[in-house]
């Protein structure tokens, strides 16, 4: 009934000791020391008596530790005092400490499994052997409460109490058809750290972003040189962060009297319109095209339409999506730069015979 009884409460101690907090722990080996007393079970046969500790120990975790721990103590026999009767062990000790940020103390829970070893004197007169001696090494159990807590920079102070179970089946002094004893463990002890706690790493302040770091509108320009800060998509932005109007020019392309073909210094006009539309890759525009004031109005309109195809298929072939573009469309003779009379010569101006991209945003 016993070993029942107290392998449920080690099983309860378990399930109740997985609720936690983590936090940074200190991971040194650590040395311990205490003294306490142990209020023997009474079918032993045996006062109450003190009892001293050591051992060394770690944190596992930010909440559990392990103790290797050795336990001394020599209680006298209840029929006869001058029998000699010691006790001592070792066990292994497992904590689940409740700690909390901010707070030095912390309470756990204790629960531990190892050996006791009896060294018994009892009377065995009229035997001239007597008194006998019984030496017996047998499993010990422990479940335990406690509180620990800083008590300087260099230890920390335990006090904690336990109920051990000691699986001594041959006692003699006591209940001899007892198969095991328990007794309560009432204690205090200290805690002295091993060497050096290994300072946290320093983790660099994060950059503090300014004005300088950051583009809200997306338009390329930092918020220091941003005197426009509401920039569109699309807009052509220039380095104060404010939309910029961008015109191509296309002076210079112009075509001898009744022809749509394109001329060399066209081309090179031309070419140089090309890159600038790679470097806005946003513009759209319209193509353009434009004839003097020779001809009948019909004969025009179409003579710009092919104008206006020429100068739309060389942008073309030469990567400017047609998405891009608006057109081509032939103005004819209705948008004149110079107007001039509709006879012979003066109507040859070769401004008049042109093509314009016009910038469409």
């Amino acid at each position: 009934m016993k070993i029942r009884l107290l392998s449920t409460a080690m099983l309860a101690g378990l399930a109740f000791s997985q609720v936690a907090s983590a936090q940074d722990f200190d991971d040194r080996w650590y040395l311990t020391g205490g003294a306490g007393f142990n209020i023997q079970d009474n079918e032993r046969g045996t006062r109450n008596a003190p009892f001293l500790t050591a051992g060394v120990g770690k944190f596992l975790s930010e909440n559990w530790s392990l103790d290797g721990e050795l336990n001394y103590q020599n209680p006298n026999v209840d029929a006869n005092q001058n029998l000699n009767w010691s006790q001592y062990g070792i066990s292994f000790d497992l904590r689940r400490h409740f700690t909390q940020e901010g707070r030095n103390w912390a309470p756990y829970l204790l629960m531990g499994l190892g050996m006791q070893r009896a060294e018994e004197e009892y009377d065995a007169f009229p035997s001239p052997d007597s008194p006998g001696q019984r030496e017996n090494s047998n499993f010990a159990a422990k479940l335990g409460l406690g509180v620990q807590g800083d008590v300087g920079s260099r230890a920390k102070l335990r006090a904690e109490v336990a109920y051990r179970g000691d699986f001594d089946g041959q006692n003699v002094n006591g209940d001899q058809d007892a198969d095991w004893f328990g007794d309560v463990l009432a204690s205090v002890g200290v805690v002295i750290p091993l060497g050096t706690l290994a300072a946290a790493p320093v983790v660099p302040d994060a950059p503090v972003a300014t004005c300088a770091d950051m583009d809200d509108d997306g338009d390329g320009v930092n918020n220091c040189d941003d005197k426009c800060p509401g920039s569109q998509a699309g807009q052509t932005i220039g380095p104060d962060g404010c939309p910029v109007p961008v015109t191509i020019d296309l002076k210079g392309v112009n075509f001898d009297f009744d022809k749509s073909t394109l001329r060399p210094d066209a081309v090179a006009i031309l070419s140089e319109a090309t890159e600038i539309l790679k470097r806005y890759p946003e513009l759209r525009v319209e193509v353009a095209g434009h004839t003097d004031l020779c001809g009948s109005d019909a004969y025009n309109q179409g003579l710009s339409e092919r104008r206006a195809t020429a100068v739309y298929d060389y942008l073309s072939s030469n990567g400017i999506d047609a998405s891009r573009m608006v057109g081509p469309i032939g103005y004819g003779e209705s948008r004149p730069l110079e107007p001039t009379e509709q006879t012979l010569p003066g109507c040859k101006s070769e401004t008049n015979r042109r093509t314009e991209l016009n910038v469409q945003n």
